[in-house]
């Protein structure tokens, strides 16, 4: 398909490519990132044992927030999913705002995620700096983004797979040493020994309160598959398989690993705190396993590449959604005649990462913090606009006549309850103090693009002649409007 109308004298259709198999590993890759493996040591120790109520009061909101998406993409599947929605719903300028939000969260984060692979292979082979590392992961990614679709869908697979069978393996291990069937370790790391030893709640229940907010910014990707699902053969029956299922992965993957730790390691254990250690090589060195800190960053590895593989995926697409609307310059809908793969949205993307390349050779890479500053809070801006979108989509869609195929539970009522739980969080983080600045910073961030949403949306600027006159990708005919 070629759209000379607009100027764009190449391709600008996604091709679909993603098999069921790779949907199901990247809802999976989405729910799991570093922050499992490393930054939950912060929160135990910050929490004690109560942290499992953290991440699993945190995980209730991820799941009515995917419920809420799944309802609207069911509906109508698009490769723009919430920010899509948004402007459906809510107002032009709801869409370009979510939109170029979670873009600049995703774009920025990559250059961390380069970053944190060029630390850990520099540890293992110092011949080359971390710099030259980070410039190797990030160029291989790109290419693999430059591919057809289902070249990206292979790789998340695979480093999907890696992820899932190191946290089997974990929670094996870890039942075993709770049943006191592991034969080796630390005396104390047995049992259910320092569940309340130490306290279950030693920094009172406003450290678990915090340690809340702070873990809802570990399940930000979950709603990546519905992003990619618009690539795939059948974008409903996947949205619907994948949003079904999240509830046990987060139960199994955070709850089920968080709970194992704060049996066997005490909170307050110094090496938590340690970013270089992490609550899984905390847990496994206590337990005997030999090595267990290079087996760990082995996986982080794993799961940085495979965050970057799907940020710069999930980057690329949004940017092309956002052209599709008139939210974002035409050129991002270009796509390779061959691939599909909107090339110019992907290469764009990763300017980010190139500046953190930059920073990390010149040993300026503490200027990457500021702008990751602003990214703080993205995730609950993301969420509280996914619950409002779908409040308004549903009441639409109820007007229109049109079948439900898949519902949110006890509409309104828990969307209501989502949106005063996140409304409230936003608040506590303000006056709470711990992350005062990425609210703050995040808002700010905010509030200029909402400001060049509203001139855009007043004056028209860009137009949306494509979303009026083309077929979104994935979306039924019957599903068209709302």
């Amino acid at each position: 398909m070629t759209t000379q109308a607009c100027g764009v004298q190449s391709g600008t259709t996604l091709k679909n490519g993603l098999r069921s198999r790779h949907l199901t590993m990247i809802s999976i890759a989405g729910v799991i990132g570093a922050a499992l493996f490393i930054g939950s040591g912060k929160v135990i120790a910050n929490a004690g044992p109560a942290a499992i109520l953290a991440y699993i009061a945190g995980g209730i909101v991820v799941v009515l927030v995917m419920r809420m998406l799944g309802e609207m993409a069911v509906a109508q599947p698009d490769t723009g999913s919430f920010s899509t929605y948004a402007d459906r719903a809510i107002g032009r300028w709801a869409g370009f705002t979510i939109g170029w939000l979670y873009w600049y969260f995703w774009a920025l984060l990559m250059g961390w995620e380069a970053y944190v692979a060029g630390k850990i292979l520099h540890s293992w082979f110092p011949m080359i700096p971390i710099w030259g590392y980070m410039l190797i992961v990030t160029v291989s990614l790109i290419l693999v983004n430059l591919m057809k679709v289902k070249n990206y869908g292979e790789f998340e697979f695979w480093f999907a797979l890696v992820k899932v069978t190191a946290i089997v393996v974990f929670l094996i291990i870890g039942l075993l040493a709770l049943t006191h069937l592991w034969p080796w370790g630390q005396p104390d790391a047995v049992g259910f020994t320092h569940l309340t030893k130490e306290g279950f709640m030693p920094n009172g229940f406003g450290a678990v309160v915090t340690a809340m907010l702070g873990v809802m910014f570990a399940f930000i990707g979950a709603e990546i598959v519905t992003v990619a699902a618009a690539e795939s053969d059948n974008p409903s029956k996947e949205i619907v398989k994948t949003t079904k299922s999240v509830v046990w992965r987060i139960i199994l993957f955070y709850v089920g690993s968080i709970f194992i730790a704060v049996c066997l390691v005490p909170y307050n254990d110094p090496l938590l705190k340690d970013a270089t250690y992490g609550t899984y090589t905390v847990t496994l060195t206590r337990l005997g396993i030999p090595e267990a800190r290079h087996i760990v960053n082995f996986v982080v590895l794993t799961s940085v590449c495979s965050c970057f593989n799907s940020a710069l995926y999930t980057c690329s697409r949004m940017l092309y959604s956002l052209s599709r609307r008139g939210d974002a310059h035409r050129i991002m809908q270009i796509t390779g005649k061959n691939s599909g793969s909107p090339w110019v949205g992907v290469l764009i993307s990763s300017i980010f990462s190139f500046v953190a390349i930059y920073l990390t050779a010149t040993e300026k890479m503490d200027i990457y913090d500021v702008l990751m500053s602003a990214t703080g809070t993205v995730a609950m801006y993301v969420y509280l606009c996914i619950a409002i979108s779908q409040l308004k989509m549903r009441q639409k869609l109820q007007a229109s006549g049109k079948p439900i195929a898949f519902r949110m539970w006890l509409f309104p009522w828990l969307t209501y309850a989502v949106i005063f739980a996140i409304a409230a969080s936003l608040v506590v983080m303000v006056f709470e103090g711990t992350y005062r600045t990425e609210v703050i910073y995040t808002s700010v961030l905010a509030a200029v693009i909402i400001a060049m949403g509203l001139i855009a949306q007043k004056f028209n600027i860009g137009g949306q002649s494509q979303q009026n006159t083309a077929p979104l990708v994935g979306l039924q005919p019957e599903a068209s409007a709302t």
